[in-house]
């Protein structure tokens, strides 16, 4: 029966005095508890032991030191077989074989017969060696005798005594009996540690070569976070890639494979380096596996793309600088030099820089443009940031439907002559007027085109931003057409389909902005009238050849490898408006950001390159209309305005009423109401006063009819 052990409590409400007495209370000790077997104790025992830390290292570094003398041998073994052998020369010649490199193969087939030549003249002098030896020594040791003799002869003569004539030979007997006493001695202790100093230095061989396993390496250089890339490390990722039809071809390869690699070039925030690979080895079969030749090459794998050159069974590397790409590229030309101008047929709009540190500039020159991503990588930066490069050349004009609605595009108000910015079905309604207004627009200037092949249009751009809001639209007119859909009903889907088709001959451009494309948001035949497609992060394969075509991503296009929120701004470009390395089919382009104040400051420059915009934000329909009082407004604060313009400005306030108008149809307002147009320079212009004062004074008529 076990003992009663005292305990001491406290009572539940302390005395008056504020003190908390101590209670003693008599409780049973508790039984003991059961002893714990004794295989448990050891199980917990083990794992603790093999769990912790000083004892993972000591795994480690036993496992290290013995792989680098073990395979120090080796390597040591290796070495003096080569030395001995001609079996570097027969690696060299099956490289080259391998290679198809028959040149080198015969040079290293004529170096081996050399060296066999060679070890045959030194095996056969081997046979006469000892005997030439022996004579040697016997002549050798006789002279050397006779001129011990002949100073013992100078040193008698000198001193005068005979037994002078042996003291050379004598003292020259000692000194060889010495050395003999010294090898007796130091032989014992030199058979003992001699074995330890060849160990000693097949570890040093071994440790020099880091000839052990990764994970027994230490830990600064099992990282290996930031390592340079070489040669040797390059063909060792390639080799450790897991492709068996590549490793053995290294292996067999005399140089390791260093035939197969090109130079290594410093390309901007990185090095580039083009691999040849061997027979029988696919370029598909290396980017298949671009994780873990980046991990091989100690990269993440954002860090390592891989293209396809136009060599044949070559792949191109570039290896980005550990951390490099996680570093800004700096402000827009357009931000830092306030004298920049553009020129839409001739210039290229600076949009950032390549993985080599170039700048990328993009030729918007009669070329469609699309532009996809996941939502919030930077897609309407991408896409304003030309629009804004585009609006320093005043010849251009903007039509512009922002169908997110948060004010990205506000700073083009003044500077568009449509700017609609909403995500509601009323507002896609209007950006499809606004797109069958391009449509109507481009049928007009063909029609002039064929009437004069020599004509020159002023560019027009019509901008969608986030145009899966147009396509995935539910309302339907009062025909039962759909605005939204792919299908030929839809309103949108054809009017942008027209303009992919015929628009670019005569200037007037489509540009998209969409996310996350599939086939509902950002049909087929849309996404493939593009000239310039461009993508951000996406989230699968599918995804990317939607967005850039079959053969970019065939070629190397990977969007969807970039990372999710920390690759914002950079964008996977296929377009001929791009330069893009030889035998690519895309280019990585890591964009300039441009701030919302930034934006408004270029634009401001821009809107100084005009006489003025009026801005509509709003498409009328189906309402009546007054010319003369439309033709006031469209002529906006300007003094002057071409007779052209002010179609064109009717044709967008008023689709329905103006589109088809012509100078005929003008000029038959005007009259009837006093306005003459005349010409100046060559082009026929009207005075905004001149319609001011028609309309004041019409007005003033039919006030006094009325009265009466």
């Amino acid at each position: 029966m076990s003992e009663n052990v005292v305990h001491l409590h406290k009572p539940t409400d302390p005395p008056a005095d504020g003190t908390a007495p101590t209670v003693l209370t008599v409780v049973p000790d508790a039984p003991p508890a059961p002893p714990m077997p004794l295989w448990v104790r050891s199980g917990r025992a083990v794992k603790t032991a093999v769990t912790h830390e000083r004892t993972r290292a000591t795994v480690r570094a036993v496992a290290r030191h013995s792989s680098y003398t073990v395979n120090g041998g080796r390597i040591v073994a290796r070495r003096t077989w080569d030395g001995k052998t001609g079996a570097r020369y027969e690696r060299m010649i099956r490289a080259a074989e391998a290679a198809g490199n028959l040149e080198a193969a015969e040079e290293w087939e004529e170096r081996l017969t050399r060296f066999r030549a060679a070890r045959h003249h030194r095996r056969m002098d081997l046979l006469h060696s000892p005997v030439d030896a022996a004579k040697g020594v016997a002549v050798g040791a006789g002279m050397s005798v006779g001129v011990l003799v002949a100073l013992g002869v100078v040193m008698a003569i000198n001193t005068g005594e005979v037994r002078d004539v042996v003291t050379p030979l004598s003292a020259t007997i000692d000194f060889i009996a010495l050395l003999i006493r010294i090898v007796q001695v130091v032989w014992g202790p030199a058979l003992t540690i001699g074995p330890f100093l060849a160990l000693l230095a097949l570890w040093a061989v071994g440790r020099k070569q880091q000839a052990a396993p990764q994970w027994a390496l230490p830990a600064n250089i099992r990282s290996g976070e930031g390592e340079p890339i070489t040669p040797s490390i390059v063909v060792k990722a390639l080799r450790d890639l897991g492709v068996p039809a590549l490793r053995n071809a290294i292996k067999e390869m005399g140089d390791a494979g260093a035939s197969m690699l090109g130079p290594i070039r410093i390309a901007g925030c990185g090095v580039e380096v083009d691999v040849t690979l061997p027979s029988g080895v696919a370029t598909n079969e290396v980017q298949g596996k671009r994780r873990k030749l980046a991990e091989n090459l100690t990269r993440h794998e954002h860090e390592v793309f891989i293209t396809i050159p136009q060599a044949a069974r070559t792949v191109r590397l570039w290896v980005a600088d550990s951390g490099a790409l996680d570093e800004p590229i700096g402000p827009s030309p357009l931000v830092t030099d306030e004298t920049i101008t553009a020129d839409y047929a001739k210039g290229r709009a600076p949009w950032g820089q390549d993985l080599r540190g170039d700048a990328a500039a993009l030729s918007l020159y009669q070329r469609h443009l699309l532009i996809t991503g996941l939502s919030n990588q930077g897609k309407t930066a991408a896409l304003r940031s030309l629009a804004l490069w585009a609006s320093l050349d005043r010849r251009v004009e903007f039509r512009i439907a922002d169908l997110k609605g948060a004010g990205d595009w506000a700073m083009f108000d003044g500077l568009a002559t449509v700017l609609i910015q909403g995500p509601t079905d009323e507002h896609v309604i209007e950006a499809t007027e606004m797109v069958e207004g391009l449509v109507e627009e481009m049928n007009r200037r063909i029609a002039e085109r064929q009437a004069d092949p020599t004509v020159v249009f002023d560019p027009l751009i019509g901008i969608v931003d986030e145009a899966q809001v147009a396509f995935m639209c539910p309302a339907v007119d009062d025909e039962k057409r759909p605005y939204g859909g792919s299908k030929a009903t839809s309103r949108y889907f054809m009017g942008v389909r027209k303009v992919h088709n015929q628009g670019r001959v005569v200037d007037v451009l489509m540009y998209e902005g969409t996310q996350d494309p599939t086939d509902q948001n950002l049909p087929k035949l849309v996404r493939e009238g593009a000239h310039t497609r461009a993508s951000l992060a996406l989230g699968t394969e599918a995804q990317a050849v939607m967005a850039l075509g079959e053969k970019a991503v065939n070629g190397g296009a990977a969007p969807h490898l970039l990372r999710q929120g920390l690759d914002k701004g950079t964008l996977v470009v296929a377009s001929d408006g791009i330069e893009i390395p030889k035998g690519q089919s895309s280019i990585t382009v890591r964009t300039h950001f441009i701030g919302d104040e930034d934006a408004k400051a270029i634009t401001d420059r821009a809107k100084t390159l005009r006489a003025g915009v009026t801005t509509l934000h709003r498409i009328e329909r189906g309402e009546k209309r007054d010319p003369l009082a439309d033709i006031l407004t469209v002529c906006g604060d300007d003094k002057r305005v071409l007779t052209q313009d002010v179609i064109k400005r009717l044709a967008v306030l008023a689709p329905d009423a103006y589109d088809g108008w012509s100078f005929g149809d003008l000029t038959r307002v005007l009259d009837a109401h006093g306005v003459e147009a005349y010409k100046s320079h060559g082009r026929m212009m009207i005075r905004r006063d001149d319609v001011a004062r028609a309309l004041t004074e019409r007005d003033a008529d039919g006030s006094a009819s009325a009265s009466q």
